[in-house]
């Protein structure tokens, strides 16, 4: 099913996530398509999203995306992995008349392009490993990769409260990783490690310093800006306009916290007297 009417260029591209992790993903396509016009919207009243069902998980991106679509928009980008996992193909259905684009494929490609051993570590929360879809990505695009999965679940409480960096969050991380660490270069140890939560790059120091500078650290944020410029541009569906694009901000609970705790994803400064509360519970979701 394709469009039934012109689509509007000067339109927003609308971006969301369970909380404030997504904003990684919105620097990254504030910097690829900086004329683009972004509508961001953190579901903060029901993060984190990573413990959830895949139904609710399902039926909480339907409504995030329904309160977006009535905001004038040309594009979907769910900056959010476990949403990513579970509900693209479910919105993707829901809106065919969209280009609706998550952040694992990217991520898995940008993996598959780094790795050298073909040995593939990644780190996600408990609903994005459960689901298997990086491996799944993976395997698809380099069937012949050895992949590891491990939930790190606390690297989101640590991102969202600003602990980056230091001796102890250095042996929080140490620890969860240690599973993942183990085995020689010789016996094929993991060359490439996927932050699978867009918290993770917060603490992407603090991950380098304990797998090492042989691992390689691949971030997808950057790799889906450039997917959603190319599916624009492949679509003909860039913003002609010269002047920097608008930025818009939606939360569903807590402006105040949001814009506190958004320094540490975000490149700009944002007052929550900007940041629109906003209901979403209302949308009728088709899943039930």
């Amino acid at each position: 099913m394709g469009r039934s009417s012109p689509v509007d260029l000067e339109a927003a591209i609308g971006v969301f996530d369970s909380g404030v992790g997504g904003l990684t993903v919105l620097n990254a396509l504030r910097k690829a398509l900086p004329n683009e016009n972004l509508v961001y919207l953190g579901d903060t009243a029901r993060v984190p999203y990573g413990t959830k069902s895949a139904v609710s998980v399902m039926r909480y991106a339907e409504q995030a995306v329904k309160a977006l679509h009535a905001r004038r928009i040309k594009a979907i980008v769910i900056a959010c992995n476990t949403a990513s996992a579970m509900a693209l193909e479910h919105l993707q259905n829901c809106y065919p008349e969209l280009p609706v684009l998550g952040v694992i494929e990217p991520g898995a490609l940008a993996a598959c392009k780094a790795t050298r051993r073909k040995h593939i570590g990644v780190i996600a929360t408990e609903s994005t490993t459960n689901n298997q879809a990086y491996q799944k990505a993976i395997l698809g695009i380099m069937p012949e990769a050895r992949i590891q999965a491990q939930a790190c679940s606390l690297f989101v409480a640590l991102a969202e409260e600003g602990w980056h960096h230091g001796e102890l969050v250095e042996q929080i991380v140490a620890k969860c990783l240690k599973p993942l660490m183990r085995g020689s270069e010789s016996e094929g140890a993991l060359d490439t490690l996927v932050l699978g939560c867009t918290h993770f790059p917060a603490l992407s120091g603090a991950i380098a310093k304990v797998v090492g500078s042989q691992v390689i650290l691949v971030d997808s944020a950057a790799t889906t800006a450039s997917a959603v410029k190319a599916r624009l541009v492949s679509e003909k569906l860039l913003n002609p306009q010269q002047a920097p694009g608008q930025l818009s901000f939606l939360v569903t609970d807590g402006p105040e916290r949001f814009a506190r705790v958004a320094n540490n994803f975000f490149n700009e400064q944002i007052d929550a007297a900007g940041v629109e509360l906003v209901d979403i519970q209302h949308h009728t979701a088709t899943l039930k």
